[in-house]
């Protein structure tokens, strides 16, 4: 009997059957442990003022980037009479900015006539008389930005709203994992310690960490967990359904290896966004390449693997130092030189022309040779394309893996502007894209497991002669920081949570857990008489 076949058989069946609420076949509380669940109740609101000395209360982070803040927020609005006008008028421009472009005009005419005309039930008075001339004048146009000015005023007004803040509390393997407390599924990558130790790995481990936990772009993996066992650093992040994407273009169909130019473009563009949200936080990623591009349920992309990436200081415009994977370097990478955000463009180059060749630019699929021929390549030979590349797909492939650095496209002024201007990229509708409803050209088959089974996939050997010491005990107690904020509050609106634990009192007034004077109040006695 095959023991290793029937291991793997059993785990992706059970990991299959967990993942049945995705495609609405099981109810996610069911996936819950009571137990670990009741521990999300939160605690008297005595307990928690000194949060206020540690937290970044300003009105931008609490009440727009924190999702419970903004839910809280909206829903105390949406009951005052005041403001129901402002914060329906807050949503409504959301749902036109993500709303297909057929559906626009008619949503912007209805927001002409709910929230700018003096009679209308939800008038807003705030707003400039000029600004909303100029929505009449060109809603029928339904452009991107055409209520952008008005979401500023918006924001604006609410800024002033007196509310109350009630403060709410490389060298791993990968599995999946469930959060018992609400049956969400994540990914769990485990690093062992004394391998890290042993590899000098430590820094980078919690570079990963730290980047993963600034960063919060739906085409970048999110870090929702940090935190240690006796033998393992973990970093929990959303899991990837789909794979990577070196499994796509080779494993999943061998006889027809690689993508069509509509599912490579599609895919270069998510890798472009989550690229350009990286170097505006002044991260340059190092490590772009197939197998770090991971496919979710849905058949969108998002970035992995930000351990080999580095932060620049706000005075620093390049770094130095070599990293990254053969045949995905940048030419002024491996002559030692300093650089910028740009080797991460030549690695996308890399990368999409892999897409569409089914094998690099710079070496055949199965191809063996040393790197330093590789490294020559790279410096000093021309990319030849093949046939089937189209005009535009050899144009942008060209334009990202030009040795030049000043010549090639990518990250400029700030933005990927220019790249995103470029004829391959006709047919990406970036807005609908970057609000999640741009349909995809694949998506995975929700009963299959897209990986290799457990012998080539893998898993840690014993690591001997290494010694842990006190100093590592303080990197770990460190790297170990529990939930990061953003995602744990999608986790609890996305599961219900949020929902059965956000409980007010009657009429809508505070419950016991967040009144002060609460905890001076005696229970009520019983009038119940007991006989023995």
């Amino acid at each position: 009997m095959d023991i290793g076949g029937l291991t793997t058989l059993v785990a992706n069946s059970a990991y299959i059957s967990a993942r049945g609420s995705f495609d609405g076949t099981a109810n996610p509380a069911s996936n819950r442990d009571e137990k670990y669940h009741s521990r999300l109740k939160l605690p008297h609101i005595a307990v928690c003022e000194g949060l206020r000395e540690t937290l970044d209360l300003g009105f931008q982070t609490v009440c727009v980037e924190q999702p419970i803040g903004k839910r809280l927020f909206q829903e105390f609005l949406d009951s005052n009479n005041e403001y129901k006008g402002p914060c329906r008028l807050w949503k409504d421009i959301e749902e036109y900015n993500m709303a297909e472009d057929e559906d626009r005009v008619k949503k912007a005419g209805r927001i002409l006539s709910r929230y700018m005309e003096p009679n209308a039930k939800y008038f807003c008075p705030f707003l400039p008389e000029n600004g909303i001339t100029k929505v009449k004048e060109k809603h029928r146009g339904a452009g991107d930005h055409l209520l952008s000015e008005t979401m500023d005023n918006v924001m604006d007004f609410l800024k002033e709203v007196p509310y109350t803040i009630f403060l709410e509390r490389g060298f791993g393997e990968v599995s999946a994992c469930q959060t018992k407390a609400t049956g969400k599924l994540y990914a769990c990558k485990r690093l062992n310690k004394k391998r890290l130790n042993k590899r000098r790995r430590n820094e980078g481990a919690m570079v990963e960490k730290r980047i993963l936990a600034r960063v919060h772009s739906r085409f970048i993996v999110s870090l929702a967990y940090a935190f240690q066992s006796k033998t393992e650093l973990c970093l929990v992040m959303t899991i990837m359904n789909g794979g990577d994407l070196r499994y796509q273009l080779y494993n999943v169909d061998e006889n027809n290896p690689g993508f069509e130019e509509p599912r490579s473009c599609y895919y270069a563009a998510q890798i472009i966004q989550g690229l350009e949200h990286l170097h505006q936080k002044r991260i340059i990623y190092r490590d772009l390449k197939p197998e770090n591009v991971l496919l979710d349920n849905q058949g969108n992309v998002r970035i992995s693997d930000l351990g080999l990436a580095v932060e620049l200081a706000d005075d620093q415009l390049k770094t130095k130092g070599y990293a990254g994977t053969s045949g995905f370097m940048a030419p002024e990478l491996l002559k030692g030189e300093e650089y910028d955000y740009s080797v991460d463009y030549f690695a996308l180059g890399v990368t999409l022309y892999e897409f569409l060749a089914a094998k690099g630019p710079f070496r055949t699929r199965g191809e063996r040779v040393e790197n330093k021929v590789v490294k020559k390549r790279i410096l000093n030979e021309p990319v030849i394309y093949p046939e089937k590349f189209s005009e535009n797909a050899r144009s942008i492939c060209a334009g990202l893996l030009c040795k030049e650095v000043e010549k090639r496209l990518g990250f400029r002024n700030g933005s990927c502007d220019d790249l995103r201007a470029h004829p391959f990229f006709n047919e990406i509708n970036w807005r609908r894209l970057n609000a999640g409803i741009l349909p995809p050209p694949f998506v995975p088959d929700s009963k299959t497991v897209y990986a290799k089974d457990i012998h080539d996939v893998g898993a840690f050997s014993t690591v001997k002669g290494v010694q842990l010491e006190d100093k590592d005990s303080g990197f770990f107690d460190e790297f170990a920081s529990g939930n990061i904020s953003i995602p744990w509050q999608e986790e609890m609106i996305e599961m219900g949570v949020y929902g059965e634990l956000t409980v007010w009192g009657p009429g809508g007034a505070l419950p016991n857990d967040l009144r002060r004077e609460s905890v001076l109040e005696q229970p009520p006695k019983s009038s119940t008489c007991a006989v023995s």
